[in-house]
Formats: C-alpha cells, structure tokens, sequence
C-alpha cells in the first residue's frame, strides 16, 4: 500500500509498501494531495501539463541559473521553491577557431545554463519549444537570468540565431518523477511545465530525451544541474573559489564552409572535438582563477553523451573528491577522476604556487581534439 498525505506536513508513521514497512519522516512541508514523503525525500508530483501560449521573453528565467563556469551564490536559508525557465531552440555558436554549427540548445548556450539548487528545493520549472523562432541571447533581458549578462560578456561562441523545427524534450537526472510524463517530448510552439524536488544532493546532467537522443545530446542539448548538499559539504569555510566544467564531445563534418553533425561519427565515437564548456578554448580564453594557497572546488561533469574523461589538473593532487558530488561518496589524494557518459565529481584541490595549472582530459587523444584549459594562479594573499 503507498500512503499520499493530504495535509501540508506529513505526519511521522510507519507505512508498508509493497509490503516492506518504511519510515515516513514528519514535519516535510508538502504542496500538492498527491506528494508522499520517504526518508525525508519527496515524492508523488503533479502531472506535467503541456499546453501553447504566446511567450516572446527571455530564453532562461531563474535567479539561480548562470552560464559555465559560474554557479550562483545560494543567498537563503533552508529551502526554496524555484522558478525556472529554459526554453529550447537553435543558435549557430562556433566550437573552435573557424568551426560553427547550427546546435540544438537550452536557452541558446552548449552546454546549457547551470541550474544551483539545494537539496530538498522544488523546482517549477517551464520551457518552450521556440525551434521556429529565431531567438536572440545576446543582450540582456529584464527578469532573466544572470546568465544572460554572462553571455554577453563571454562572446566566444559567437551566437547567432537560426531556425531548425524539431520536437525535443527535458530529461533532468536530479529529479525523481515518471520520465513518461515529465521528460515527455513536445512540439514546435508547445510549452511543458512540471515540477521536481532535489532529492539527491550532487552535480547532475539534464539532455534532451527525443530520439535520436545521440543526436540531439550531441547537438548540444545538455547542461548541469548542482545540488548543493543540505548540511553542505565538510569543506564549505574553507573554499575560495568554485566552478563548473562540462566536458563533451562535438562530431561534426565539413561541407563546403559550413560544419554540420556527423551520425555515423557519433555511432562510431569518433569525435572532431572534444571540449570543456562547449569550446575548445573556453578556458584558455577565459581561464579559471585563484591563488596560491587557494582551495578550489570544480563540479565537474562529463556530459559525453558516450566518451569517457579522466580529469587532471597538472600539478595539484585533488585533495577531496566526492563521487556524483554526493558527500557521502569520498575520496582522498587524487591525481585523476574518471568520470563515464553523464557522471560527474565535485573536487578540490590547494593551489601550491603561483603560476598556470593545464586543466586537461588525460585520455590525450581527447586532450588533443581540444579538452584542456587553465587555471591561473596568482600570489598569495598575506
């Protein structure tokens, strides 16, 4: 028998489902007669509805959501229910010097915006399929997101906007729903919405689920989510900086001057590119910041959508790695993560010196299709 509470605060039993008792926690503030709570984890949303609606305004709506490597500064206290928005369509955005595609994305970035959360936040969440407008990201917009003024500051992609009809949907790994019903795929000028609790703490993948799901991942349909852990990470006090890296894989072909998705490539893992934060000199141009003595904290995910990454920081030894960011989940004395399609680790290191840190896939093969960047540390602070 499954219990569903109706009132606003579940009460402390003991249920039984599918005949094995469970203890129900009490006092976890519930919103909808359908939610069930579980070893304080909330579960049972409301249907996803899937609708039209005449909506021309930014792309990416939430006060939590930025763009790669930044991650927004959790400003409250306890838990919060999040607005959030990121609508689905295409842009032409550059990969490498002289190398442009027409990508698939969410709000208009590859890889898409990064979403903070903490764990036990609801999330309402909204998107549009806007695949046969052309979209424009590159000013800001009043009541978006912060990651619009870190778009327009960060021109390496080179965005423009273009139109490509497709039905695409959300699959994010941080929510526990019926994938059936949320990560349900719509059309052109559909909107769906639905909600989720961050159950999990950790740093999760959202894609799209439409088949070819490849494909549509490897057209760029794919960002992070972070889940910062309710009792925070043992470290907290001591972090200086924190950031988030991507890894991915591009597969694309020359046709004429044009560059366009290759699916035999990708059904043979045989990538042009392979990069961190959608560029090949993401973080060569822009690169990461510390200094000596600093401990630095990066949720890295590796996106794939089928490769492999063995992240590696030349001269630092990760002194916490927390599997799938989930603070239970600890390491020590790391020289390199490996992280397979879709996993990811939260990690730490101390900045020994002052000078420049190669960030880099240590699979070279992937280091020389373009994964690598910097860190560049300056001197202590006395």
């Amino acid at each position: 028998m499954k219990t569903f509470f109706k009132s606003a605060v579940a009460s402390a039993l003991l249920v039984s489902i599918a005949g094995i008792p469970v203890s129900v926690d009490a006092h976890v503030p519930l919103k909808h007669d359908t939610e069930y709570v579980i070893d304080g984890k909330i579960y049972g949303m409301p249907k996803a509805k899937i609708y039209r609606e005449e909506y021309n305004g930014p792309a990416v709506v939430g006060d939590y959501v930025t763009m790669v490597p930044h991650l927004a500064e959790l400003d409250y206290v306890g838990n919060k229910e999040h607005e959030v928005r990121m609508d689905v369509f295409s842009q032409k955005v550059e990969v490498a010097p002289g190398v442009s595609y027409n990508a698939w994305t969410f709000g208009g970035t590859v890889p898409g915006p990064v979403l903070h959360v903490r764990e036990g936040d609801r999330i309402v969440f909204k998107m549009k399929n806007r695949s046969t407008e052309e979209v424009v990201i590159t000013k800001p917009f009043k009541g978006a997101a912060p990651f619009y003024q870190q778009v327009a500051n960060t021109p390496l992609q080179k965005h423009e906007p273009v139109i490509a009809p497709m039905p695409h949907s959300m699959d994010f790994h941080s929510g526990t729903v019926a994938a059936d019903d949320k990560w349900a795929t719509i059309a052109p000028g559909e909107t769906i919405e639905f909600e989720w609790i961050a159950n999990y703490p950790g740093t999760y993948m959202y894609h799209c689920g439409t088949s070819s799901v490849l494909m549509h991942t490897a057209m760029g349909q794919y960002g992070a989510v972070v889940v910062s852990p309710k009792e925070g990470y043992p470290t907290d006090k001591d972090v200086d900086h924190e950031y988030v890296i991507v890894q991915s894989e591009m597969y694309l072909s020359q046709m004429g001057d044009d560059y366009i998705y290759d699916h035999s490539a990708a059904l043979a893992r045989d990538p042009s590119h392979v990069v961190f934060n959608g560029h090949v000199a993401a973080l060569s141009e822009n690169p990461l910041r510390a200094n000596e003595g600093d401990r630095v904290r990066i949720h890295f995910l590796n996106a794939g959508p089928s490769g492999t990454s063995s992240f590696h920081v030349i001269g630092a030894i990760f002194d916490r790695v927390w599997a799938e960011g989930d603070p239970r989940n600890t390491w020590y004395g790391m020289q390199t993560v490996l992280l397979g399609a879709s996993s990811s680790a939260t990690i730490e290191f101390i900045v020994p010196e002052e000078g420049r840190y190669t960030l880099v896939d240590h699979e070279f093969a992937d280091a020389e299709r373009g994964a690598g960047g910097l860190l560049i540390a300056g001197p202590r602070k006395k």
